[in-house]
């Protein structure tokens, strides 16, 4: 990627790392509900899950490339599917004690959130096609940049984390409409996937 990219491509990192989605809406319930130490275990299943999305990119970018525009639409309802599953469990979660929560913060669900994130597979194929593959298709132009990427996104995710953490007492007494906001929150990143 040439030096004068580099700024645009921070840029669509920021963006794309910060605004709402999945994994960031995930981690500001969690750390609403259960407070930074569970949601902390979440996120390091999210890193690594944005990792894992990261690398499996880097693959399919340079094995499959152009041909890859075909399994987009599959992502998204697959993606859209899980969204819909995952908003449906907060919805089921509201009433039920902390303690016996199926949608309870753990690096599994951090991890399942980040490798079925439609929005995190996206971003990573278009950074790479659009940033690497247009000047470079060699692999360790695609493998630096996939690299990097697990350090944008999941970055970005702690902001919505610690800013749940510090709101924790002040929603205490309203989980119930706070689920349900995210739960509707998730139904809408579903819905405009497809």
């Amino acid at each position: 990627m040439p030096a004068v990219l580099i700024p645009s491509f921070l840029l669509y990192c920021f963006v794309g790392g910060i605004t709402p989605g999945p994994a960031n809406l995930c981690s500001l319930r969690a750390a609403l509900r259960y407070g930074r130490g569970p949601a902390l275990r979440q996120w390091r299943g999210l890193f690594t899950g944005f990792f894992l999305d990261a690398m499996g990119a880097v693959a399919v970018t340079w094995l499959l490339g152009a041909a890859l525009d075909q399994y987009v639409g599959v992502l998204s309802w697959v993606g859209a599917g899980y969204l819909l599953w995952m908003a449906w469990h907060i919805l089921r979660s509201s009433g039920v004690d902390a303690e016996h929560d199926p949608a309870a913060p753990s690096f599994r669900t951090g991890l399942l959130v980040q490798l079925t994130n439609v929005k995190v597979i996206l971003f990573c194929i278009t950074a790479l096609s659009s940033f690497v593959l247009p000047h470079s298709s060699a692999l360790r132009d695609l493998l630096a940049v996939g690299l990097f990427l697990p350090f944008t996104g999941p970055v970005c995710n702690l902001v919505w984390l610690f800013a749940g953490a510090s709101l924790q007492k002040l929603f205490a007494n309203h989980k119930i409409l706070i689920d349900r906001i995210m739960a509707a929150s998730l139904a809408l990143c579903a819905l405009t996937l497809l």
